[in-house]
């Protein structure tokens, strides 16, 4: 972070615990100057819970804050653009007759390879949908104009704590440094779920796509459970992209056990009347 005056700061959204935690203690003001602006890549596919959490980040807590007279808190404009739906885009993949669709960016999906080993697709989904549209966001933002050469310094805040350290990476755009603020501060997932908790805000929910090949069985379980419609709209989408994607090689899942969702077997240990000792929470691949 720095106090250059020719320098431009963003932060980047994703509205998991991390990014939030981050967006929220720059409007508490805990790192000096902050961002101008956060930005929050919309894939389409969020879970309802990430949208309503969201509408929390931008109004309610400014609303809270003017409700009780807080004065320390300051309002950081929160813009939502969106670069497809992802959900919608991969179906659009496997239903379009060729020539007709859409540029797909793959999902990791699993499946086999030509020599019929197991193999997960390759992964465009996050750069397509979440890295570009923010860096054509930024780009907008400075009113530059497309093709343009970006003459402007810009610092943007990810949301990675010091237990997902292997995420934080440089930018591709020689314009933009990537910064972690969390990483500067030592901070791990379960401490920013303790700020939270220490300055009243609720813990948001998770923050990835509905059908992330990332998830564990124990966010499956809890889709399955709690979110039963959320689980339907997957395992639907599960169904007919399931015969292969244009750019596959034959069948895949969204599952890593090759089995689809609704066939998995996700109750745990307790479900099984096992005591869980350790009570450990999934770590989300997406969720930043």
């Amino acid at each position: 972070m720095t106090d250059e005056p020719n320098k431009r700061t963003f932060l980047s959204l994703g509205a998991g615990v991390q990014s939030s935690t981050l967006y929220l203690m720059a409007c508490h003001g805990e790192f000096g100057n902050p961002p101008e602006a956060a930005i929050f890549a919309d894939t389409g596919w969020e879970p309802m819970g990430v949208y309503d959490w969201l509408d929390y980040l931008k109004d309610g807590i400014h609303q809270m804050a003017k409700d009780c007279g807080r004065t320390d808190i300051r309002h950081i404009p929160i813009h939502v653009i969106k670069y497809g739906n992802l959900r919608e885009d991969s179906i659009s993949n496997v239903l379009t007759p060729p020539g007709d669709a859409k540029p797909f960016a793959s999902i990791p999906l699993h499946g086999y390879s030509l020599e019929d080993r197991p193999m997960m697709m390759r992964r465009q989904c996050t750069r397509e949908y979440k890295v570009t549209p923010i860096t054509k966001k930024i780009r907008k933002l400075l009113e530059y104009k497309p093709h343009q050469r970006v003459k402007t310094n810009i610092d943007l805040w990810i949301g990675i704590s010091k237990d997902e350290v292997q995420r934080a990476k440089p930018n591709r755009e020689k314009w933009i440094t990537n910064q972690w603020p969390l990483l500067d501060r030592n901070m791990t997932r379960e401490d920013c779920k303790t700020w939270m908790i220490d300055h009243k805000y609720p813990v948001p929910p998770k923050s990835a796509c509905l059908g992330c090949p990332y998830h564990d069985d124990n966010t499956w379980r809890d889709m399955k459970m709690n979110n039963p419609k959320d689980f339907k709209d997957t395992v639907e989408f599960e169904r007919i992209i399931h015969n292969g994607l244009k750019d596959s090689k034959g069948i895949v899942y969204i599952h890593n056990s090759l089995k689809l969702l609704d066939e998995v077997d996700f109750e745990n240990a307790e479900d099984k009347g096992q005591l869980n000792m350790f009570n450990n929470e999934c770590e989300g691949y997406c969720g930043i």
